[in-house]
């Protein structure tokens, strides 16, 4: 077998080249991110223990801060609990003095609670009376209108009995005179009714005569008569029979007709007797009718007039009771806002007697802080006459003086805070322009350099503008503005010490 000798290197095609070169990027680029997490790892692990370290140095500088702040603390509460101890004594002496007054203060209002309860059930007593008698009157009243009306209803009920009467006869005298004309139509129609009962009969006899002599000779014509004779009498059966039954019926309303007859006789003859008796009494009635008419005029003018007095009441106590509810409305809410007010009040001094100093606990009411003298000037300037009207308003609101008392100490420390506030803030802004001068002369930026700076100096030279020749000045001329060099307090110091 012969031997297999080396393979010779072929050469590589640009795909393998660059397949190669692809492998060859991804390996360096894996290698610098391995190296980018090792030292991601490692500043973590370094920020872990700095942050580790700045934890423990700032508890021991926290425990020794404290230590320092506990010492400090004891011996201010020390000093806090002899003035506060100072304080309670009087605190407490103004306590009893407060409580004196107080119970004083709770004597004279049971006294005056007496004397207003003893007043309200007088008032009460005379609002009770003063309504017993209102009943009283509206009682009588409403006996007097019960009278007047059942007196109305029956003269009323009177009237309307005598006038359903006289439409009862004039209805009977309706009806008869409906009853005559029915008879007189009927006997009317009877007549017609036999008038043309013969006018058919004649016909009927003159049609029958005719025909009879038309058919003597004829035989068959004969028989057709016999036919039309036979559907005749079949066909006026029923008239027949109508005919006999009106007929019975004619003569049982003659006899009727006779009897109503005889009794509308009767009946006109009590009539006549009757409207005798009627005008009788007309002229006996009249005289009555008169009299009451008279009573009931009366009557209803009284009634009237008692029925304008009693709108007119109702309607001023309608008015008094729509005034008074809409003040006792009125009244009610300004109450409710007194009240809203003076929780608000409460409320807000509870949360201002957080806020209140120990001086201000122990002596809540200060003393006028003006002398006698400036006082004097005082009433000098501003004179005012005590009149009596004004003697009453400060009496009053003499039960105020201790409130607008405190009221204007807490507007003086208000007005007096708001200066304080005031002053801080121009010291503030001035400090601020120290400090940026200092902080300028010290540091070198952009800033610093485009700004005037008399400490920058640069061969013997600095951005200040130089002055120029002295021009000379016109008698009318404004004075050029003087510039002064700054020397930092900080620079002066460095070198005095």
């Amino acid at each position: 077998m012969p031997k297999k000798g080396k393979k010779a290197k072929m050469p590589l095609s640009d795909e393998e080249q660059l397949l190669l070169f692809q492998q060859k990027m991804l390996a360096e680029e894996e290698m610098a991110k391995k190296k980018e997490r090792l030292l991601s790892q490692f500043l973590k692990d370094k920020l872990a223990k700095e942050e580790h370290n700045s934890v423990l140095n700032l508890n021991k500088i926290n425990t020794q801060w404290r230590t320092v702040l506990r010492e400090v603390k004891t011996r201010e509460l020390h000093k806090d609990i002899e003035i506060l101890s100072q304080t309670f004594e009087r605190v407490v002496d103004c306590k009893d003095s407060v409580i004196k007054s107080l119970a004083r203060d709770l004597s004279e209002a049971e006294e005056q609670y007496a004397h207003a309860l003893r007043s309200h059930l007088h008032s009460i007593d005379q609002l009770l009376a003063l309504q017993r008698c209102r009943l009283n009157l509206l009682e009588e009243s409403y006996n007097t209108e019960l009278e007047a009306l059942t007196k109305e209803f029956e003269t009323e009920r009177k009237t309307i009995i005598d006038q359903h009467e006289k439409e009862i006869h004039y209805l009977q005298d309706v009806f008869m005179a409906m009853e005559q004309n029915y008879i007189d139509s009927e006997y009317e129609s009877k007549l017609e009714f036999q008038s043309m009962w013969d006018d058919l009969k004649n016909k009927n006899l003159e049609k029958k005569h005719f025909l009879r002599l038309q058919l003597e000779n004829i035989v068959d014509l004969w028989r057709r008569f016999q036919e039309a004779l036979k559907n005749y009498t079949d066909a006026t059966e029923d008239q027949k029979i109508a005919f006999e039954t009106l007929k019975v019926k004619d003569e049982k309303s003659s006899k009727e007709i006779e009897a109503q007859m005889k009794k509308i006789q009767r009946l006109q003859d009590a009539i006549i007797i009757l409207k005798s008796k009627i005008l009788v009494h007309s002229r006996e009635s009249e005289d009555q009718n008169q009299y009451i008419r008279k009573d009931k005029e009366l009557i209803l003018a009284q009634l009237r007039k008692f029925k304008a007095q009693r709108t007119q009441a109702r309607e001023l106590s309608q008015e008094n009771l729509v005034k008074l509810t809409v003040e006792s409305n009125a009244t009610l809410k300004a109450l409710r806002k007194i009240v809203d007010k003076g929780e608000k009040i409460l409320k807000l001094a509870e949360i201002c007697r957080k806020f209140e100093t120990e001086e201000e606990k122990v002596l809540p009411f200060y003393s006028s802080v003006l002398t006698p003298e400036e006082q004097a000037k005082i009433e000098e300037i501003y004179p005012e006459e005590l009149t009596e009207e004004l003697a009453k308003v400060i009496v009053n609101y003499t039960g105020m003086e201790n409130f607008w008392k405190r009221y204007n100490k807490v507007k003086l420390e208000q007005l007096s805070l708001q200066y304080r506030h005031a002053q801080l803030l121009e010291i503030n802004g001035k400090l601020r322009e120290m400090l940026k001068q200092y902080l300028d002369g010290i540091s070198v930026s952009d800033e610093v350099l485009s700004q005037l700076n008399p400490l920058f100096i640069v061969n013997h030279r600095s951005n200040l503008p130089q002055p120029l020749s002295t021009p000379t000045t016109q008698p009318g001329d404004k004075p050029p503005p003087t510039t002064y060099n700054i020397i930092e307090a900080a620079h002066v110091i460095s070198h005095i010490l």
